[in-house]
């Protein structure tokens, strides 16, 4: 049965067989997966088994995934990505055997891109339709987009008069990622104040100029020339630290949260599932935990506490540190900057 993300929340309770997720907008994506994911743990599915049709997959360790007792005797949830949302032959006969025999145990999800007329016709998607939910993950356009907007602004609580709405739907239609970044920086700033346009502008700026995400991607792939070059952008444009420091916090607290679990033996894939690191992201995770090392990130998060707490009790926006901040992100810089205190 095809249901919109925006209807998915009246599909949870109780759960259907199997939820079909395709699309090419990341938001909608993950946050759908998200939705799932939550509903199925109030309902006691504890165990996730992520799977990927990869070449050589094998789909006999999807059926005994299916058909296996759980170790933990909880509920297990399969999530499968079809890369190209083409199963073959032998996948068509194996996803539809699994829900002739239904595992009220087990929950399946499958993900992948936007599917063609070809695929929605195919005898396995019909099958899987006709027993689950299909969730079409599409950037919308228009009207869409505005009741979207609409109805995220309301989440974070956000008090945008008119003049500021039009502006988040000039700036972001399309880009429903970069809206809702958007908006939890709002929030950050201005959690209950009146917001108009004159005060949105000086928070952000059309796409095609820097903005505190670009500069965490490009330090997590080490490109410092760019980072130092966006960092002194944001700086000119009066972007606020506050802003930069919990953005810059975040990635640091992932970083390390992935680099202990990873040394402790759990496999990375696992980890970005755990923490819902975005695909399109993860090589940029990938990069920032060949490269540095776990003391090295622990130093980089005691270096941004003291930043934060130098301009939290003091007043003071140390824009020279928070440039050393950056330059940390790059193993070679903590040789040169190991002298370098805020005290």
């Amino acid at each position: 049965m095809r249901v919109y993300p925006d209807q998915l929340s009246r599909h949870l309770n109780p759960l259907h067989a199997c939820y079909l997720i395709f699309g090419d907008d990341p938001w909608l994506l993950e946050t759908s997966k998200d939705q799932i994911r939550q509903a199925a743990k109030r309902q006691g599915f504890e165990e996730r088994v992520q799977l990927i049709q990869e070449t050589g997959f094998n789909w006999g360790d999807l059926t005994q995934e299916w058909q296996s007792m759980s170790l933990f005797s909880s509920r297990r949830i399969i999530e499968l990505t079809l890369p190209n949302a083409k199963p073959g032959a032998d996948g068509s006969a194996a996803l539809q055997a699994l829900l002739q025999t239904p595992n009220p145990d087990v929950l399946l999800i499958l993900e992948g891109p936007k599917l063609a007329s070809e695929q929605t016709n195919s005898k396995w998607f019909k099958t899987l339709d006709s027993l689950g939910i299909y969730l079409p993950c599409t950037t919308p356009e228009g009207d869409q987009f505005r009741r979207w907007l609409d109805s995220r602004i309301t989440h974070f609580k956000l008090n945008l008069q008119p003049d500021a709405r039009v502006m988040l739907y000039t700036l972001y239609e399309g880009n429903l990622l970069a809206a809702d970044q958007a908006m939890q920086l709002l929030q950050l700033l201005s959690p209950s104040q009146p917001i108009g346009a004159d005060e949105l502008s000086h928070y952000f700026e059309d796409q095609s100029r820097f903005t505190v995400f670009q500069l965490t991607d490009a330090l997590l792939n080490n490109r410092q020339d760019s980072a130092q070059h966006m960092l002194a952008q944001l700086n000119g444009e009066g972007t606020a630290m506050p802003i930069l420091l919990w953005a810059l916090f975040k990635e640091l607290q992932l970083l390390l949260s992935l680099k202990s679990e990873q040394a402790q033996g759990a496999p990375l894939n696992s980890l970005f599932g755990k923490y819902r690191i975005w695909d399109k992201r993860k090589p940029l995770y990938q990069t920032a935990l060949q490269r540095l090392s776990l003391t090295q990130i622990e130093h980089m998060l005691a270096f941004a506490s003291k930043l934060e707490l130098n301009l939290k009790q003091l007043g003071h926006e140390d824009w020279t540190g928070l440039s050393h901040l950056c330059l940390l992100f790059d193993p070679k810089a903590h040789g040169h900057l190991a002298h370098i205190s805020l005290d």
